[in-house]
């Protein structure tokens, strides 16, 4: 990386890319204050910034790697840069003695007609550019469109409607068409601006450690280094190969509904029941009791019945969260060794989650994350029989509750989401199990890939809408893969059902359809089960998903090969078209569509009442269409019929696995 000196400012320009430019009468940093206002309501926030200075340092000396700004001439410095780094990866450094700055912002160099993907996992927009992206993790929002009824009534009512940004996981990365990468090595509330033309500006509540900058020849080797640098994903576990994880929240007659829904075909790998802990009512549906241990009430026998299913080649999953009711056991052996973040006046703080109140377990505190991983999950889950689990609620960190680290809480919030899959982590790795035992979690931010193996999308609307239904996961797993999370998944059928809205089996078997080509197919029966359809009482939507899951075991020698891809070099499942034909700039904004590893093209059907679908097939090879055997040219727009069963698939006529591909159409 190399600073360009001129005249009146200066270019840093990392493998002949231009990353910043500084001009005394168009400078690239700027620096103030703002006092901004926070309100949390269960996992949903209202964030506004008063900017009290916002000062342009137009002044930059350079000395060497070192860059040192002030506002003008004569002025003190304010800020001091540090370059490093070489033709492939650059670092830009931050140090300043003026404590009174707690807002910066930096101007990137940008293109017309440039495209940026990453921010995380991002649900509306898979190219970024044009718009802006505050990166806070929080509830992603129902509805997440201003402009319909949904979102306004999820505002009214539980201030939860949430906006095209909302996300469960970002994180202040992305990867531009002009074949470099920039991370903000942060944790404090930070926005992506890409509204204009000649510039990206990064705006960060804080000075940030570093900017760190990755240069490579193409897409799959940014990719790679991405994964290298986030971390990289274990394998897949074997049993996830024998079929979908049924989602069943029934209680006993969880294990009757299994056996109805094997006796139709299906392929099955797991039995996922959250309600595993039990459940208390709330207005808003059956919610869990958050005290993780078995519910042998709810649930007679239940570690003779995870045998049993193991016996046959099913696991058992549960579910858990970083929270400990206040009515539960474990809230007062917590509580009795300082495990909890506390209030103004020392006290443990309580979070109100709906009807119910939790403490919070400060993972800042060494000894409180050891003993949730041993006590809780060591022993009450997998020493139970547990295989896996859903590790939900990492985005719930108040914002108003003192850490054992003593750093802010709204500095930590952003951070929670990692801390907890460490947490998880460490508690499958003390037993031996990594890679065998799976959780999967929806919230994220940097450094959650090193120890999540598995993300899930959230939870969208039980519907075909634009940015907040079943399309939406695409762009999730888009968005997320190309920062190094190689496994992606989503509840099938959706799961926020409120004001009436409901699945229809036409979204079910879409959705089933998607799961099909996803590294693990899963299903939920959502927030309101009785309200809404589920898999086993439709007979035709039964033998839809049966079918699907058969598909999905079919394919199971070309998913290992990915597999093997996504560990060794941190490849996403789930990719961009560009990612495999960035000559093609048309792929660059597709976001409805994606290749499931380098061979199969997947157009699911994601909006209703439609039998046939139109889609791009991407210049520089040959498409052949897996149901009815026709080829097609690669660069053209084509129409194929779509009918239930038979999603829009292609596969390349060169491919080594054609011809497992081509007998697809005989089951």
């Amino acid at each position: 990386m190399k600073i360009q000196t001129t005249s009146n400012g200066f270019d840093l320009v990392l493998e002949g890319t231009l990353i910043l430019r500084h001009r005394g009468d168009a400078p690239c940093l700027f620096v103030g204050q703002g006092d901004a206002r926070m309100d949390m309501y269960r996992g949903n926030f209202d964030i506004e910034d008063y900017v009290i200075e916002r000062t342009p340092l137009a002044h930059a000396v350079v000395s060497d790697s070192e860059i040192v700004f002030s506002a003008a001439p004569g002025q003190p410095a304010r800020l001091t840069l540090q370059v490093s780094g070489d033709d492939r990866n650059g670092a830009i450094a931050f140090r300043t003695n003026d404590v009174a700055i707690n807002r910066l912002w930096i101007r990137i160099a940008a293109e017309q007609g440039e495209h940026v993907w990453g921010g995380g996992e991002q649900m509306s927009y898979f190219d970024m550019r044009g718009r802006r992206f505050p990166l806070w993790t929080s509830e992603p929002g129902v509805g997440r469109d201003k402009t319909t009824e949904i979102t306004f009534k999820a505002d009214v009512t539980g201030k939860s409607g949430g906006d095209y940004w909302n996300t469960n996981y970002p994180q202040p990365t992305y990867l531009s068409s002009r074949h470099y990468a920039l991370h903000v090595e942060t944790t404090a509330y930070s926005a992506f601006d890409f509204r204009r033309d000649d510039f990206h500006e990064i705006e960060v509540w804080a000075v940030p450690e570093r900017i760190e900058l990755t240069a490579r020849p193409t897409f799959i080797s940014l990719v790679e280094a991405m994964a290298e640098r986030f971390g990289r994903q274990p394998p897949l576990p074997e049993w996830v190969y024998n079929g979908a994880i049924i989602g069943i929240k029934d209680g006993a007659r969880s294990f009757e509904r299994l056996e109805r829904i094997i006796a139709a075909g299906t392929k099955v790998s797991g039995l996922w029941c959250e309600d595993w802990v039990g459940l208390r009512h709330t207005s808003f549906g059956a919610r869990l009791f958050w005290d993780w241990k078995a519910n042998e009430d709810r649930y007679p026998g239940l570690r003779q019945r995870i045998a049993e299913l193991e016996d046959r080649g099913i696991r058992f999953l549960g579910y858990v969260n970083p929270y400990l009711a206040v009515d539960g056991s474990l809230f007062p052996e917590a509580e009795a060794a300082g495990y909890f973040a506390t209030d103004g006046n020392g006290k443990t703080a309580l979070v109100d989650f709906g009807e119910f109140d939790c403490g919070v377990v400060d993972f800042t505190n060494p000894e409180a994350s050891a003993w949730f991983a041993e006590r809780v999950i060591g022993q009450n889950m997998i020493d139970y029989g547990l295989s896996g689990w859903m590790a939900d609620f990492g985005e719930y960190l108040p914002i108003d509750v003192n850490l054992a680290n003593g750093i802010d809480a709204k500095v930590m919030h952003n951070a929670w989401p990692t801390l907890w899959a460490e947490v998880n982590a460490r508690a499958i790795e003390s037993r031996g199990k990594t890679g065998e035992a799976l959780f999967f979690m929806r919230a994220g931010f940097t450094g959650v890939q090193r120890h999540c193996p598995l993300l899930w999308a959230g939870d969208q609307s039980v519907d075909f809408t634009r940015h907040d239904g079943l399309v939406t996961v695409i762009s999730g797993a888009l968005s997320s893969g190309l920062l190094g999370n190689a496994y992606h998944h989503s509840d099938i059928g959706g799961y926020t059902s409120l004001f009436g809205n409901v699945r229809t089996p036409e979204l079910i078997m879409r959705w089933a359809e998607i799961g099909a080509f996803t590294p693990v197919m899963r299903t939920h029966e959502g927030n309101r089960p009785r309200d809404n359809l589920q898999i086993d009482q439709d007979p035709q939507v039964l033998a839809h998903f049966a079918r699907m899951t058969q598909v999905y075991v079919y394919l199971v020698p070309y998913l290992k090969s990915l597999v093997e891809e996504a560990s060794t070099r941190g490849l996403p499942i789930q990719r961009p078209l560009f990612l495999h034909f960035e000559h093609d700039t048309r792929t660059y904004n597709i976001q409805d569509a994606y290749l499931y590893g380098a061979d199969l093209l997947v157009t699911p059907v994601s909006q209703a009442d439609k039998t046939e679908w139109s889609t791009y097939l991407p210049a520089g090879a040959e498409w052949v269409h897996v149901w009815t055997n026709e080829t097609f040219a690669g660069g053209s727009d084509v129409t194929v019929p779509a009918p239930f069963g038979q999603p829009p698939v292609f596969y390349r006529a060169d491919s080594r696995f054609a011809e497992l591909f081509a007998s697809l159409r005989t089951l």
